[in-house]
């Protein structure tokens, strides 16, 4: 390369690296109180409209409120420190396998169909239904859009749930969410617990507050993460990468397995 070549390329350089400051200079700021959330909220909008967020979204979005129980309820996180006995009996293992062999009789084109489409069984998505909704009952009261925009806005996973902020308001967007979605603590929802971005990526287009919408999109999750049709989901075996997937904590991976085992019944 020529001199005048390098010289070329250093200035180069220099004009993307301004150019990024001064685009992080711009985005907005995180912060850890209540006190910043209204100025954050209008620079987040400024830059969702020039990422062809809508004005509806945007709207829903400048209505949001800051959470303080989702705020509490991140910081009160302190992981599954317990073993697995101990976390079958708090999660009523035992009832979700017998609640789930009923249901799986009692819902067995449903299960049947599923099972076709994506090859997953029934024993490992009932246990996942029945541990994070009690099937459908405890799917939460916190609304939706202000729990994911708190947790953007707040310093701690700003870039984690930023991305499922811009997630949400695509979903708003294209009518899935609204303003008035609710769910639980960290914006998930439905009957299995899907955060927005999971939404868009797995979502086979059902309401996740139907049993069918909900299995459905678990089931499509599970494939996308390896599920291959007839073969094993204990720890070892080929499908247990995608219970592992579906949830960090390996107590619960092993939860949905040993569960799921019981109700398919082998």
């Amino acid at each position: 390369m020529t001199k005048g070549g390098k010289f070329t390329t250093v200035i180069i350089a220099a004009l993307v690296a301004l150019v990024g400051m001064a685009s992080k200079a711009d985005a907005a700021q995180c912060g850890n109180t209540a006190a910043g959330f209204e100025s954050w909220k209008r620079q987040f909008a400024d830059e969702a409209r020039g990422r062809g967020i809508g004005a509806s979204a945007v709207a829903a979005l400048m209505a949001a409120n800051y959470s303080t129980a989702t705020i509490g309820a991140d910081r009160g996180q302190h992981g599954f420190h317990v073993s697995l006995g101990q976390f079958l009996a708090k999660r009523g293992g035992s009832v979700i396998a017998s609640r789930g062999r009923a249901l799986k009789q009692s819902n067995a084109a449903l299960f049947a169909s599923i099972q076709a489409r994506y090859g997953v069984p029934p024993g490992p998505l009932i246990a996942i239904w029945g541990m994070e909704t009690g099937f459908g009952r405890e799917r939460g009261n916190q609304n939706t859009l202000s729990a994911v925009a708190t947790l953007a806005y707040d310093c701690r996973r700003s870039a984690y749930f930023t991305d499922q902020l811009y997630a949400a308001l695509t979903l708003i967007d294209r009518g899935v969410l609204s303003a008035s979605t609710r769910g639980s603590m960290h914006g998930e929802i439905g009957q299995t617990q899907f955060l927005p971005k999971t939404i868009l990526e797995y979502g086979t287009g059902g309401s996740l507050d139907t049993a069918a919408g909900a299995l459905s999109s678990t089931a499509n999750f599970l494939r996308a993460h390896g599920w291959s049709a007839g073969a094993g989901y204990q720890p070892g075996e080929a499908n247990f990468g995608a219970i592992q997937a579906w949830n960090a904590a390996p107590v619960y991976q092993q939860a949905i397995a040993i569960v799921g085992q019981q109700i398919d019944g082998h």
